[in-house]
């Protein structure tokens, strides 16, 4: 009897346990690696798709076979290549099966795609074969890419994509910053370049180059697209200072300030930049050098003294004559083949300020005997 009543116990036990595993699965199915992913054929595939005056293009698909319903992202890929080794992966995340292209974007991407490829702006408009995929993979609550569940798609091909150079035109980049050893590579005190007047494409600003080196950007970030020495052409009078390290860094033996002066220019779809490396010398002009009877550019008598240290002012010579506000006193640094008003600045509210692209800047009165100090490190100064 015992041994009956054992027996049964075991198997109630065993049925219990059998229940409890059925309902873990339920409640947490488990994933399985997709074998399956297929892309379907648009009916459009086959006629002419003009990218230019289309909205989207409509993509889909079925859903990978992860052995139940799961939040799944979905990638579109193209190639002119029918085995897809030259495939970009358009920016767009689709969370369903449904998937509008955006044509710009593709118009965009297929554009960059034949150029990569060698043709010109000359070449278009063409008509193209696209090849697509798609890339899909399971992800978490919290949208993380689940692993082991990425798959590809068969690929489908558009026959006929009618495509028009669908690039918008390169320009001056808008900013551009210097980071490097002076600033402890913190793109966050890093320095901006600062336009020259009535130059787009020109910018100057003095920087302290050392052993360490620096860099250029258009971001404050390091982003990939930071230009160092291997990335510019070098010219001016201490172009023979600057060197280079094992990062690539543009550096200086001669650790000292210098007047950098960047000169942009647009070559196909990329920007090439010259820079000089300039001595770093600063001017007075004007009143309050005495110069009444007109302006004398590059006079030796109203230059700066620069400092031997990064952290040390420029010092003016004293002024030797009166500036009332109406006229004021007047700093620059020349930029060849600009006026001294191109790049000319003032110490406005214990500030250096720049001119860059505006108009004439508010005067600032000064006394025969004054100096005017400049910290180009910290961007303050004062007149004393």
């Amino acid at each position: 009897m015992k041994k009956i009543l054992k027996s049964a116990l075991l198997i109630m036990m065993g049925l219990v346990m059998f229940t409890s595993c059925e309902d873990d699965n339920d409640s947490n199915p488990i994933v399985k690696t997709p074998t399956e992913f297929r892309l379907n054929t648009p009916a459009l595939a086959a006629t002419n798709i003009d990218l230019t005056n289309s909205s989207a293009i409509v993509f889909t698909c079925s859903q990978p076979n992860y052995g139940f319903p799961a939040s799944t992202v979905y990638k579109v890929q193209v190639s002119l290549k029918e085995d897809m080794t030259d495939f970009v992966e358009l920016d767009q995340s689709f969370p369903n099966t449904v998937c509008n292209v955006d044509a710009a974007q593709l118009a965009s991407t297929l554009t960059t795609m034949e150029l990569n490829a060698g043709k010109s702006e000359a070449d278009f408009p063409m008509d193209v074969k696209v090849y697509v995929r798609m890339r899909a993979f399971m992800t978490t609550d919290t949208g993380s890419p689940v692993a082991d569940t990425e798959i590809l798609s068969n690929v489908i091909c558009l026959e006929n994509v009618h495509l028009n150079y669908s690039l918008a035109p390169v320009t001056m980049p808008e900013h551009l910053y210097v980071v490097g050893g002076f600033c402890g590579w913190d793109w966050g005190n890093s320095f901006e370049f600062v336009p020259v007047y009535d130059h787009p494409e020109m910018y100057w600003r003095m920087v302290w180059i050392d052993e360490a080196g620096v860099k250029i950007n258009t971001a404050k970030d390091w982003d990939g697209n930071q230009k160092g020495y291997n990335d510019i052409t070098v010219a001016g009078d201490l172009a023979g200072n600057i060197s280079t390290n094992g990062d690539g860094n543009i550096c200086s033996t001669t650790p000292q300030w210098y007047l950098m002066v960047v000169t942009a220019s647009v070559s196909g779809r990329d920007i090439k930049y010259t820079v000089e490396f300039n001595e770093p010398n600063v001017y007075l002009i004007g009143e309050a050098m005495g110069q009444t009877d007109g302006y004398k550019e590059l006079a030796e008598d109203c230059k700066f003294k620069v400092p031997t240290t990064m952290d040390a002012d420029f010092v003016s010579p004293a002024f030797t004559g009166n500036t009332p506000d109406g006229t004021g006193v007047r700093a620059y640094v020349k930029i060849p083949g600009n006026d001294w008003w191109h790049s000319e600045f003032m110490v406005l509210n214990g500030e250096i300020a720049y001119r860059g692209k505006g108009g004439d800047q508010d005067r600032v009165a000064g006394k025969v005997g004054q100096k005017l100090y400049l910290n180009f490190a910290t961007g303050k100064g004062s007149l004393k």
